[in-house]
């Protein structure tokens, strides 16, 4: 671990510039949570961020948030939902699921909406029914997951849960930060920007009692009477931890989702105090083949002309299954009647062909092997099965109308973008964890630096890392206040 952040011993402080109760370190979405909840606790807080200005990758984000047990947006678009069936899939689709947070995160789905709301975010009554990574307007609830994908639809029953907020396109997610920083500087919290954090402070027991943070040329101590919060991002762009615990991130040919301070310095602190990191080899990356939602109905190969996942599966799962594939080597087979144009990653069509052999030979898959897939995959779906794979009936359409095209979606010659999951140990209140589960008394984690309910990109649905930052964000910060 680079001694950059190690351990300060609080008698080597000559003195503390400042003190607050709970000092939050980072101004992104589980931060301005965690600020908030604390200043509603009656703690003073000082939230320090390092850059000019607050926002995190939140800010760049479209917005959405995973709630569901029946928001005011389900009832009123009519989809149905219950604490139970949203607990099932959290609990079906999470590799490792902690049970104790699932549960809590869905019986506080409805509270947790409301107070959002209450901080003057806009969330419309509406419903974006097409299969799309992005909602184009301000359309709110959309399929942001594999609710509807095998075997999930049969573990739970599904549900849209993903809620965007109410700005056009990917605008969302600053429209967020912008309503929750604004409440941020109403409660009275102190904000420092430029403040970079590396080090925490502990006393002779081991305990989190501050941090040291330079900003310009000026070093500063800040003194927590109550707690410490990580609140500090993730490290999609620490290149060093990429390579040592995530390398599908460190691959060159994936392009990295976050801002420049996604360096893993609040996990790096955390570790220093004698935490513990969890799922570290977790990312999400994702390569979308619809919208066009046509093209769904097209199959995706391997370098071996077969079928590898079912391809109404959302798209952090399907890019999963890509990167599993021999070489990483993905085509997307469709014929004239599911030909369309990929919007988000503007996959490129390779060439078009008047026969399946035609097109067989020129991707110089082997001899047959294509030919094969496609047979069975056409006498299967002119009954509206799909027994290997379990792709919905909906989107099942034999490929029988010449001509036939090939759009690549090879690691390398087609977009791919993504950042990491993993994070440090904490409870269900955001407390710092060792290996062997004590807790790091003084210290609090929430949001990309820690590990809660995201863990990989199989079963990821869109929003749950911001729905669970505000979440869990804002009960780090209580926490910290009470302590």
């Amino acid at each position: 671990m680079s001694t950059d952040f190690a351990l300060i011993a609080e008698h080597d402080v000559e003195y503390w510039a400042e003190v607050a109760d709970v000092v939050i370190v980072g101004l992104g979405v589980a931060g301005a949570c965690a600020a908030l909840e604390a200043r509603a606790a009656g703690a003073g807080v000082r939230v320090l961020e390092r850059a000019s200005g607050g926002g995190g990758t939140t800010a760049l984000a479209a917005g959405h948030l995973y709630f569901g047990a029946g928001t005011p947006v389900q009832q009123a678009v009519g989809v149905e939902d219950s604490v139970e069936a949203m607990f099932a899939y959290l609990m079906a689709n999470t590799p490792q699921p902690e049970q104790d947070k699932i549960r809590l995160y869905c019986e506080q789905s409805l509270a947790q909406f409301a107070w959002l709301e209450a901080q003057g975010i806009p969330f419309e009554r509406s419903y974006y029914r097409g299969k799309h990574v992005v909602q184009p307007g301000t359309e709110c609830l959309i399929e942001s997951g594999n609710e509807k994908v095998w075997p999930y639809r049969e573990q739970a029953r599904p549900a849209a849960r993903g809620h965007k907020v109410a700005r056009e396109g990917e605008m969302g997610g600053a429209l967020l930060m912008e309503k929750l920083i604004g409440q941020v500087v109403a409660s009275g919290a102190q904000l420092v920007c430029d403040a970079a954090v590396k080090n925490l402070v502990v006393d002779a027991a081991g305990r989190v009692v501050g941090v040291r943070y330079r900003r310009f040329d000026e070093v500063v101590h800040v003194r927590a009477r109550k707690g410490v919060v990580l609140a500090a991002g993730g490290f999609t762009m620490n290149e060093a931890m990429l390579k040592e615990h995530c390398p599908t991130l460190a691959d060159p040919r994936v392009y990295k989702l976050g801002n420049p301070n996604d360096d893993g310095a609040g996990i790096l602190m955390g570790l220093a105090a004698g935490g513990q990191a969890l799922h570290m080899d977790g990312c999400l990356v994702t390569s979308p083949i619809y919208p066009d939602e046509k093209l769904i109905k097209g199959i995706l190969v391997n370098a071996e002309g077969q079928r590898f996942v079912a391809e109404d599966s959302y798209h952090a799962r399907s890019t999963a299954f890509m990167l599993r594939q021999p070489q990483q080597r993905v085509y997307l087979i469709v014929d004239r009647e599911c030909h369309g144009k990929p919007e988000m990653m503007n996959q490129q069509l390779i060439d078009a062909w008047d026969s399946v052999a035609e097109m067989e030979s020129a991707l110089q898959l082997p001899d047959g092997a294509l030919q094969a897939t496609v047979a069975e995959y056409n006498r299967h779906a002119e009954r509206g099965e799909d027994p290997v794979f379990h792709k919905r009936d909906g989107w099942l359409q034999p490929l029988v109308h010449p001509p036939y095209g090939a759009f690549e979606c090879s690691l390398g010659k087609s977009g791919y973008v993504g950042f990491t999951l993993g994070g440090l140990r904490v409870s269900i209140d955001g407390e710092v964890l060792g290996k062997d589960g004590h807790r790091v008394a003084g210290l609090y984690a929430a949001g990309a630096c820690a590990s809660n309910i995201a863990q990989d990109g199989t079963g990821y649905s869109s929003g749950t890392c911001i729905g669970e930052s505000t979440f869990f964000g804002r009960r780090a910060g209580l926490a910290a206040a009470q302590a």
